[in-house]
C-alpha cells in the first residue's frame, strides 16, 4: 500500500487534521449533509446505472448513518476506496468526534492519558483469528500526550437490533481538548481489510499525529 500521496488540511471548529488528498469526506453536518449524500449517490449512480433501482435505499441509510454519527459526536469523516490491482477496493476512514462521560456522581471523567488507558481494556487473542486490544500512550506532536487502543474488534453495529458485530482493524487516541473539563477529541480509524492491519495502523497513526487544536 506503500506510495507517495499529497496531502489535504481539513479544518472544522477547533481542529484541523491532515489526511491523503485521495480521500473524500462523508458530510456528517445537518447544515449540508443531505445536499452532500445527493449528489455523492447521484455521482454513484451515473458511473454504474445498474444502482439507479437502489437509489433512495442507498440516500435513506446515508442519511441515518450521517445523523447518527452527529449525534454520537462526529465533527468529520473522512473515508478512501482505492483499487491496487486486486478485486475488491482497500477500504478505510477516519473520524474525528467530540465525546464527554460523567461519573455516576456527575463528575466529569478524567481526560489525563494516564486515567483514561487505566480504564482501558486490554484484550488478548486466546488463538489464532480472534479480536485483540493494545492500549498505550502516544505523544502527539504539538499537542501532547493522549491515550490510545488499537487492534482487530468486533464493533457493533449501531442500531442493530439483533446485536450484530462487524470485525474490524480498530485505533481510537483519546487527546484532551484545552480547557473543557471532561472532552476529549477521538481520533478513530477504522477498515474492515483485515490482512493489512500493521499497514492501517501505521496510516491511522500518521493522519493522528497532524491532528491540532486551533482558535
Amino acid at each position: 500500500m506503500a506510495r507517495y500521496m499529497e496531502a489535504l488540511t481539513v479544518e472544522r471548529g477547533g481542529f484541523r487534521i491532515k489526511v491523503p488528498e485521495s480521500w473524500w469526506e462523508f458530510d456528517v453536518r445537518p447544515e449540508s449533509r443531505d445536499d452532500a449524500i445527493h449528489r455523492m449517490v447521484s455521482e454513484r449512480v451515473r458511473a454504474h446505472p445498474e444502482l439507479a433501482p437502489h437509489r433512495d435505499t442507498y440516500i435513506s441509510f446515508l442519511r441515518k448513518a450521517a445523523a447518527d454519527a452527529w449525534k454520537s459526536g462526529a465533527l468529520y469523516c473522512g473515508c478512501m476506496a482505492e483499487s491496487f490491482g486486486g478485486d475488491t477496493p482497500i477500504t478505510g476512514s477516519v473520524t474525528v468526534s467530540l465525546v464527554g462521560g460523567r461519573t455516576s456522581k456527575g463528575d466529569p471523567l478524567p481526560t489525563d492519558p494516564e486515567a483514561v488507558t487505566a480504564q482501558l481494556a486490554v484484550k488478548e487473542a486466546r488463538r489464532e483469528g480472534d479480536s485483540w486490544r493494545k492500549v498505550t500512550t502516544v505523544d502527539i506532536p504539538g499537542v501532547g500526550p493522549a491515550a490510545r487502543t488499537y487492534g482487530i474488534e468486533d464493533v457493533p453495529v449501531p442500531g442493530d437490533e439483533l446485536n450484530r458485530t462487524i470485525r474490524a482493524v480498530l485505533m481510537q487516541t483519546f487527546i484532551p481538548v484545552p480547557g473543557q473539563e471532561g472532552k476529549v477529541a477521538l481520533v478513530a480509524g477504522s477498515s474492515q481489510v483485515l490482512d493489512l492491519a500493521e499497514s492501517f495502523f501505521d496510516i491511522f497513526d500518521a493522519i493522528t499525529s497532524t491532528f491540532r487544536f486551533v482558535d
